[in-house]
């Protein structure tokens, strides 16, 4: 039995990424993308310094590991909490110039934090750089969707590369750069601040400029926006929630991996500290990997087989992991990287197609959702492996994967003529 209905509109119609003609073209917008996951990778260069920095303002402020934690809830309530409210406004009233202004927050915050001599400072510094993140997320999704050319996959996996490639390079600069010259070497870190506001004052031109363009086309009464698919709102609602939970199944998942890895294998194979960390390089390289597959490759089979394969057909191998002998270890966890990661773009983008006009509160939600869990489950993993030691933690977390036998209640999403399209079956 197939379900045909169709939602009506409702509330002044608003020009979004699905409504702009450049959203079904036939090529990306490559300059416009580029800079986009350039920026994105110098964001997430500065949002991953602060812990970096953790063990130098502990010393320099005689802090202790409950300030530690203040600093952390701080940054990552700002940093995921606001994203949906700020994805729901700008749908509503993009803002071309808010992504060189959230920009502008982090570089508040990073030279307050360079300066700062309390925790009470720090507390604000790293705020600020949250807000940055938070401003950042949501309105650089909706552009990448819509300089996209219709390939929204592809887009959003080229953007997360380079968030990413930002993630990982942030340590490696704190241990160059502020580690041998103090707190005050953050404020070198403020130069990339000011990159990334040219850069995405570039983006906001451009997304200006096609706004204006797409406003002169269309229709007197304000080109009503059509609805990209014809799924029941009950059933876009329960969609919505099984995504949420995937991304936590997959997040939680990774803050075992992300934080806890080298310590499995420290203590079960009596690694040195270089060995375990030659590891996690491979696993987090796998993950950079599947992440830019990930898109490329929904945008060809569809979003929900590769959210299939993703969660779902990464159980077995996570499963295996805490029983296998260092060989095989290192070979599923290179395997588990590249699958899991490919999940995070197909999930966004369906999301994105499941709420049309939406594409900003979706990116806010679905990227601050992956912080808040990520930051959420590092603290319950390590309380977990305090006190029943850090081979338990991933036992219980190799099942996690499982969670997605709950794609099979999501929708299948087709693609005709450049839109989305679906078939609901009762």
């Amino acid at each position: 039995m197939q379900s045909e209905v169709e939602a009506p509109a409702s509330g002044p119609p608003v020009c979004t990424a699905e409504s702009h003609p450049a959203s079904r073209a036939t090529a990306p917008v490559l300059g416009i993308l580029g800079a986009l996951t350039f920026a994105h990778l110098l964001n997430d260069t500065m949002q991953s310094l602060i812990p970096a920095v953790y063990p130098i303002l502990k010393d320099a402020l005689h802090l202790d590991f409950r300030h530690i934690g203040f600093i952390t809830l701080a940054n990552q309530l700002t940093a995921s909490i606001l994203q949906p409210f700020i994805g729901l406004y700008t749908d509503r009233r993009p803002q071309p110039f808010s992504l060189a202004i959230g920009m502008g927050f982090t570089l508040i915050g990073l030279v307050l934090l360079s300066l700062a001599g309390t925790l009470g400072l720090v507390l604000v510094a790293v705020a600020f750089v949250g807000v940055g993140s938070s401003v950042f997320h949501p309105e650089a999704s909706r552009v990448a969707y819509l300089s996209s050319g219709g390939r929204h996959g592809f887009a959003q996996s080229l953007f997360q590369v380079g968030g990413n490639a930002g993630s990982s390079l942030g340590p490696l600069l704190a241990a160059i750069i502020v580690v041998a010259r103090g707190q005050g070497a953050i404020l070198w870190f403020a130069l990339l601040a000011l990159l990334g506001i040219v850069v995405l004052s570039h983006v906001g031109r451009w997304y200006q400029r096609s706004l204006a363009a797409h406003a002169a086309a269309s229709s007197p009464q304000g080109g009503r926006q059509s609805r990209a698919h014809s799924v029941p709102r009950q059933r876009v609602i329960l969609s919505l929630g099984v995504l949420v939970t995937l991304v936590f199944s997959k997040y939680f998942y990774l803050a075992s991996m992300s934080s806890y890895y080298t310590f499995f294998l420290m203590e079960k194979f009596g690694l040195s500290v270089k060995n375990a960390q030659l590891h996690l390089f491979l696993f987090l390289f796998a993950i950079a990997a599947g992440t830019f597959l990930g898109g490329p490759i929904g945008d060809r089979i569809g979003r929900k087989a590769v959210i299939w394969a993703s969660i779902l057909g990464v159980a077995p191998f996570a499963i295996a992991l805490p029983y296998a002998n260092l060989l095989w270890v290192g070979i599923l966890s290179v395997i588990i990287g590249g699958i899991i990661s490919s999940a995070f773009s197909a999930i966004l983008v369906y999301a994105q197609e499941l709420m049309p006009g939406k594409v900003g509160l979706m990116a806010g939600l679905f990227f601050g959702l992956a912080f808040g869990v990520a930051g959420m489950g590092s603290a319950v993993l390590g309380a977990l492996a305090d006190r029943h030691g850090i081979p338990f933690i991933f036992q219980i977390c190799s099942y996690l994967p499982l969670i997605g036998i709950l794609t099979a209640l999501l929708p299948k999403m087709e693609r005709s003529n450049g839109t989305a399209s679906s078939t609901s079956r009762a």
